[in-house]
């Protein structure tokens, strides 16, 4: 199975839980979470430009070490255009 089908399987971040579609869409890009409260979603980056991917995202999520008032910081994986990368928790 190469990377791209692997992605199809996943749960995209912001979809909520008993959505019956809660995959990602053709024609979309995604970038898997690696590490942390979200590992294994995926992060629709569509139109994202490569400045943007590259300053990473602060996803809001209840998840984290600080729970509802916190956020999960996720970085690119240098080389790796697929993935990001946990590097930590902020207080938001």
């Amino acid at each position: 199975m190469d990377h791209d089908e692997e992605l199809m399987r996943g749960r995209v971040y912001g979809q909520d839980h008993d959505d019956p579609h809660p995959g990602p869409q053709p024609g979309r890009a995604y970038t898997e979470l690696t590490g942390g409260p979200l590992d294994g979603l995926l992060l629709d980056i569509t139109g994202w430009s490569p400045d943007r991917i590259g300053a990473g995202a602060a996803l809001e999520t209840g998840l984290g070490r600080y729970g509802a008032t916190g956020r999960s910081l996720y970085q690119p994986r240098p080389g790796a255009t697929h993935h990001f990368d946990w590097a930590g928790d902020i207080h938001a």
